[in-house]
C-alpha cells in the first residue's frame, strides 16, 4: 500500500432542493460572479432562468458557448479576461464536465499575469486562482469533486490535463433532477466515461481489497443504473447513484494507496478527440477492450480474473485466460448493449493520421510508465485493432 495525502475541500450539495443554497453559498466569495455554461440546454430546461431568480442583487457576467473538449481559444481566454476586466469574485459554472474543466483554466488564469497556457502545460506554477461554484446537469467526469480539468488547443491538436489544488470547486450543487433530460447518447458517453476513470485506478500493480472492492462496487453501479437511466430517463433513484459514482470518480477516493497505471487510456483518447474532436466517452468505449486485449499477459491476467469474476460474476474456476477474455468481452457487449459506436470509423476517424496521433501520444503522455508499458508501435496498434 502506497503512501499518501488527500484533501478534498469541495462542499457538496447532492439531491433535490439543494439550489436553495445557491445564493448563501455564492454570497462567501462576492456579488460579482461570472456564470458559465454550454451550448443553451441549460435555458430549455429552465435553470438558467431559475439561477437568475435565485442570484437576484448579484451582477452577473456571462460566458456561453463553452463546448465539449473545451477549447483553450476562445473559451478560456475569453473567460479571463472578462474576469480581469470586470473584477469578477466567483465563477459559477453551470453544465457538464467540460463547462467545469473551462472554468477551472479560467480560474487559473483570472490570477496569473502571464499567458494561461503557462499554467495549463506547467511552465509556470498555479498560486491562485478564483473560487469555483458549479451546478451539474450531466454525470460523467466527476470534475465536480477533484482539482483538475482537461483543455483542447486546436491550432496544435493538443488535449492537456490542467490539476493543481488550487482549482477544487468551492461548492458543488448536485441535483439529480437536472439529468433527467439528458439525451440517451450522453447518458451512455458520460457512463463509460466514469467507468473508465474506475477502470485507469484499477488496473495497476498495487491495490487493496477495500479499493478493489469500492471499485468493482463503482462498476456494477454504473453498468445497472446507466441501462436504468436509458430505460426511463425521470428514475431518480437511478440518476442519483449513477451521479454520485461518477463525483468520486476523479478524486483519487477510488484509489487511496494504490500505485499509479498513468491513465493510458485517457492518454490515448486525448489524441483522439484533440484531432477529431469525437465525444470522450465514446472514445474511451472504443479503445478500452482493445486495450484490455492487447496488454492481456501472463503479467497482467489475474487482475483481469479479479475484474471479471467481481464485476461480471464470471465463474471462477473457469481457467484464468479464458475468465480474462470473458471479463474484455463483457465490456466490449455492455458498451454496445448502451448504444455506443464501438468503432473508429463509426465516429469518423480513419487510417490516415494514426501514425500522427500515436506520435503525438508517446511524446506527450508519458505512457512508457503506465501499468503496461506502451511506446509508439503499441499506441499505433490498439488505435488500428479499434477501426
Amino acid at each position: 500500500m502506497q503512501s499518501f495525502i488527500y484533501r478534498t475541500p469541495t462542499r457538496l450539495y447532492f439531491g433535490k432542493g439543494q439550489l436553495g443554497h445557491l445564493s448563501e453559498e455564492l454570497a462567501k466569495y462576492g456579488k460579482k460572479v461570472l456564470l458559465t455554461y454550454g451550448g443553451g440546454s441549460i435555458k430549455k430546461i429552465g435553470l438558467y432562468d431559475r439561477v437568475y431568480e435565485l442570484l437576484d442583487g448579484f451582477e452577473i457576467y456571462e460566458l456561453p458557448g463553452i463546448q465539449p473538449n473545451p477549447k483553450y481559444d476562445p473559451s478560456v481566454l475569453d473567460g479571463v479576461k472578462i474576469c480581469k476586466e470586470k473584477n469578477i469574485d466567483v465563477i459559477l459554472a453551470v453544465g457538464g464536465g467540460s463547462v467545469l474543466d473551462c472554468s477551472k483554466a479560467i480560474a487559473g488564469g483570472a490570477k496569473y499575469d502571464g499567458d494561461p497556457w503557462d499554467l495549463i502545460t506547467y511552465k509556470a506554477e498555479t498560486k491562485a486562482a478564483l473560487p469555483i461554484v458549479d451546478i451539474i446537469t450531466l454525470a460523467a467526469t466527476g470534475s465536480e469533486y477533484d482539482a483538475g480539468g482537461v483543455i483542447s488547443r486546436t491550432e496544435t491538436n493538443d488535449k492537456t490535463s490542467y490539476s493543481s489544488p488550487y482549482l477544487y470547486p468551492a461548492a458543488s450543487f448536485l441535483d439529480p433532477t437536472l439529468t433527467f433530460t439528458v439525451s440517451k447518447k450522453q447518458t451512455a458517453a458520460g457512463c463509460a466515461d466514469a467507468m473508465n476513470h474506475i477502470m485507469e485506478q484499477y488496473f495497476c500493480d498495487d491495490s487493496t481489497l477495500l479499493n478493489d472492492g469500492f471499485m468493482e462496487a463503482g462498476l456494477r453501479s454504473l453498468m445497472v443504473n446507466g441501462k436504468k437511466c436509458l430505460e426511463n430517463p425521470e428514475d431518480y433513484t437511478a440518476r442519483a447513484e449513477m451521479m454520485l459514482t461518477c463525483t468520486y470518480g476523479c478524486n483519487g477516493i477510488y484509489s487511496l494507496g494504490n500505485s499509479e497505471s498513468y491513465w493510458p487510456l485517457h492518454g490515448m483518447e486525448h489524441a483522439l478527440s484533440a484531432y477529431y474532436d469525437i465525444t470522450h466517452g465514446e472514445g474511451l468505449a472504443i479503445i478500452t477492450p482493445r486495450w484490455m486485449e492487447y496488454v492481456l499477459s501472463d503479467k497482467t491476467v489475474d487482475r483481469f480474473v479479479k475484474y471479471g469474476v467481481n464485476v461480471f460474476g464470471i465463474d471462477s474456476k473457469l481457467d484464468k485466460f479464458e475468465i480474462a477474455k470473458k471479463a474484455i468481452k463483457e465490456t466490449y457487449d455492455f458498451f454496445v448493449s448502451m448504444g455506443i459506436p464501438m468503432t473508429l470509423r463509426e465516429v469518423g476517424i480513419d487510417e490516415k493520421r494514426l501514425d500522427e496521433m500515436a506520435h503525438h501520444v508517446a511524446i506527450n503522455e508519458g505512457l512508457e510508465n503506465a501499468w503496461v508499458p506502451l511506446n509508439e508501435a503499441d499506441i499505433k496498434k490498439i488505435f488500428e485493432n479499434s477501426l
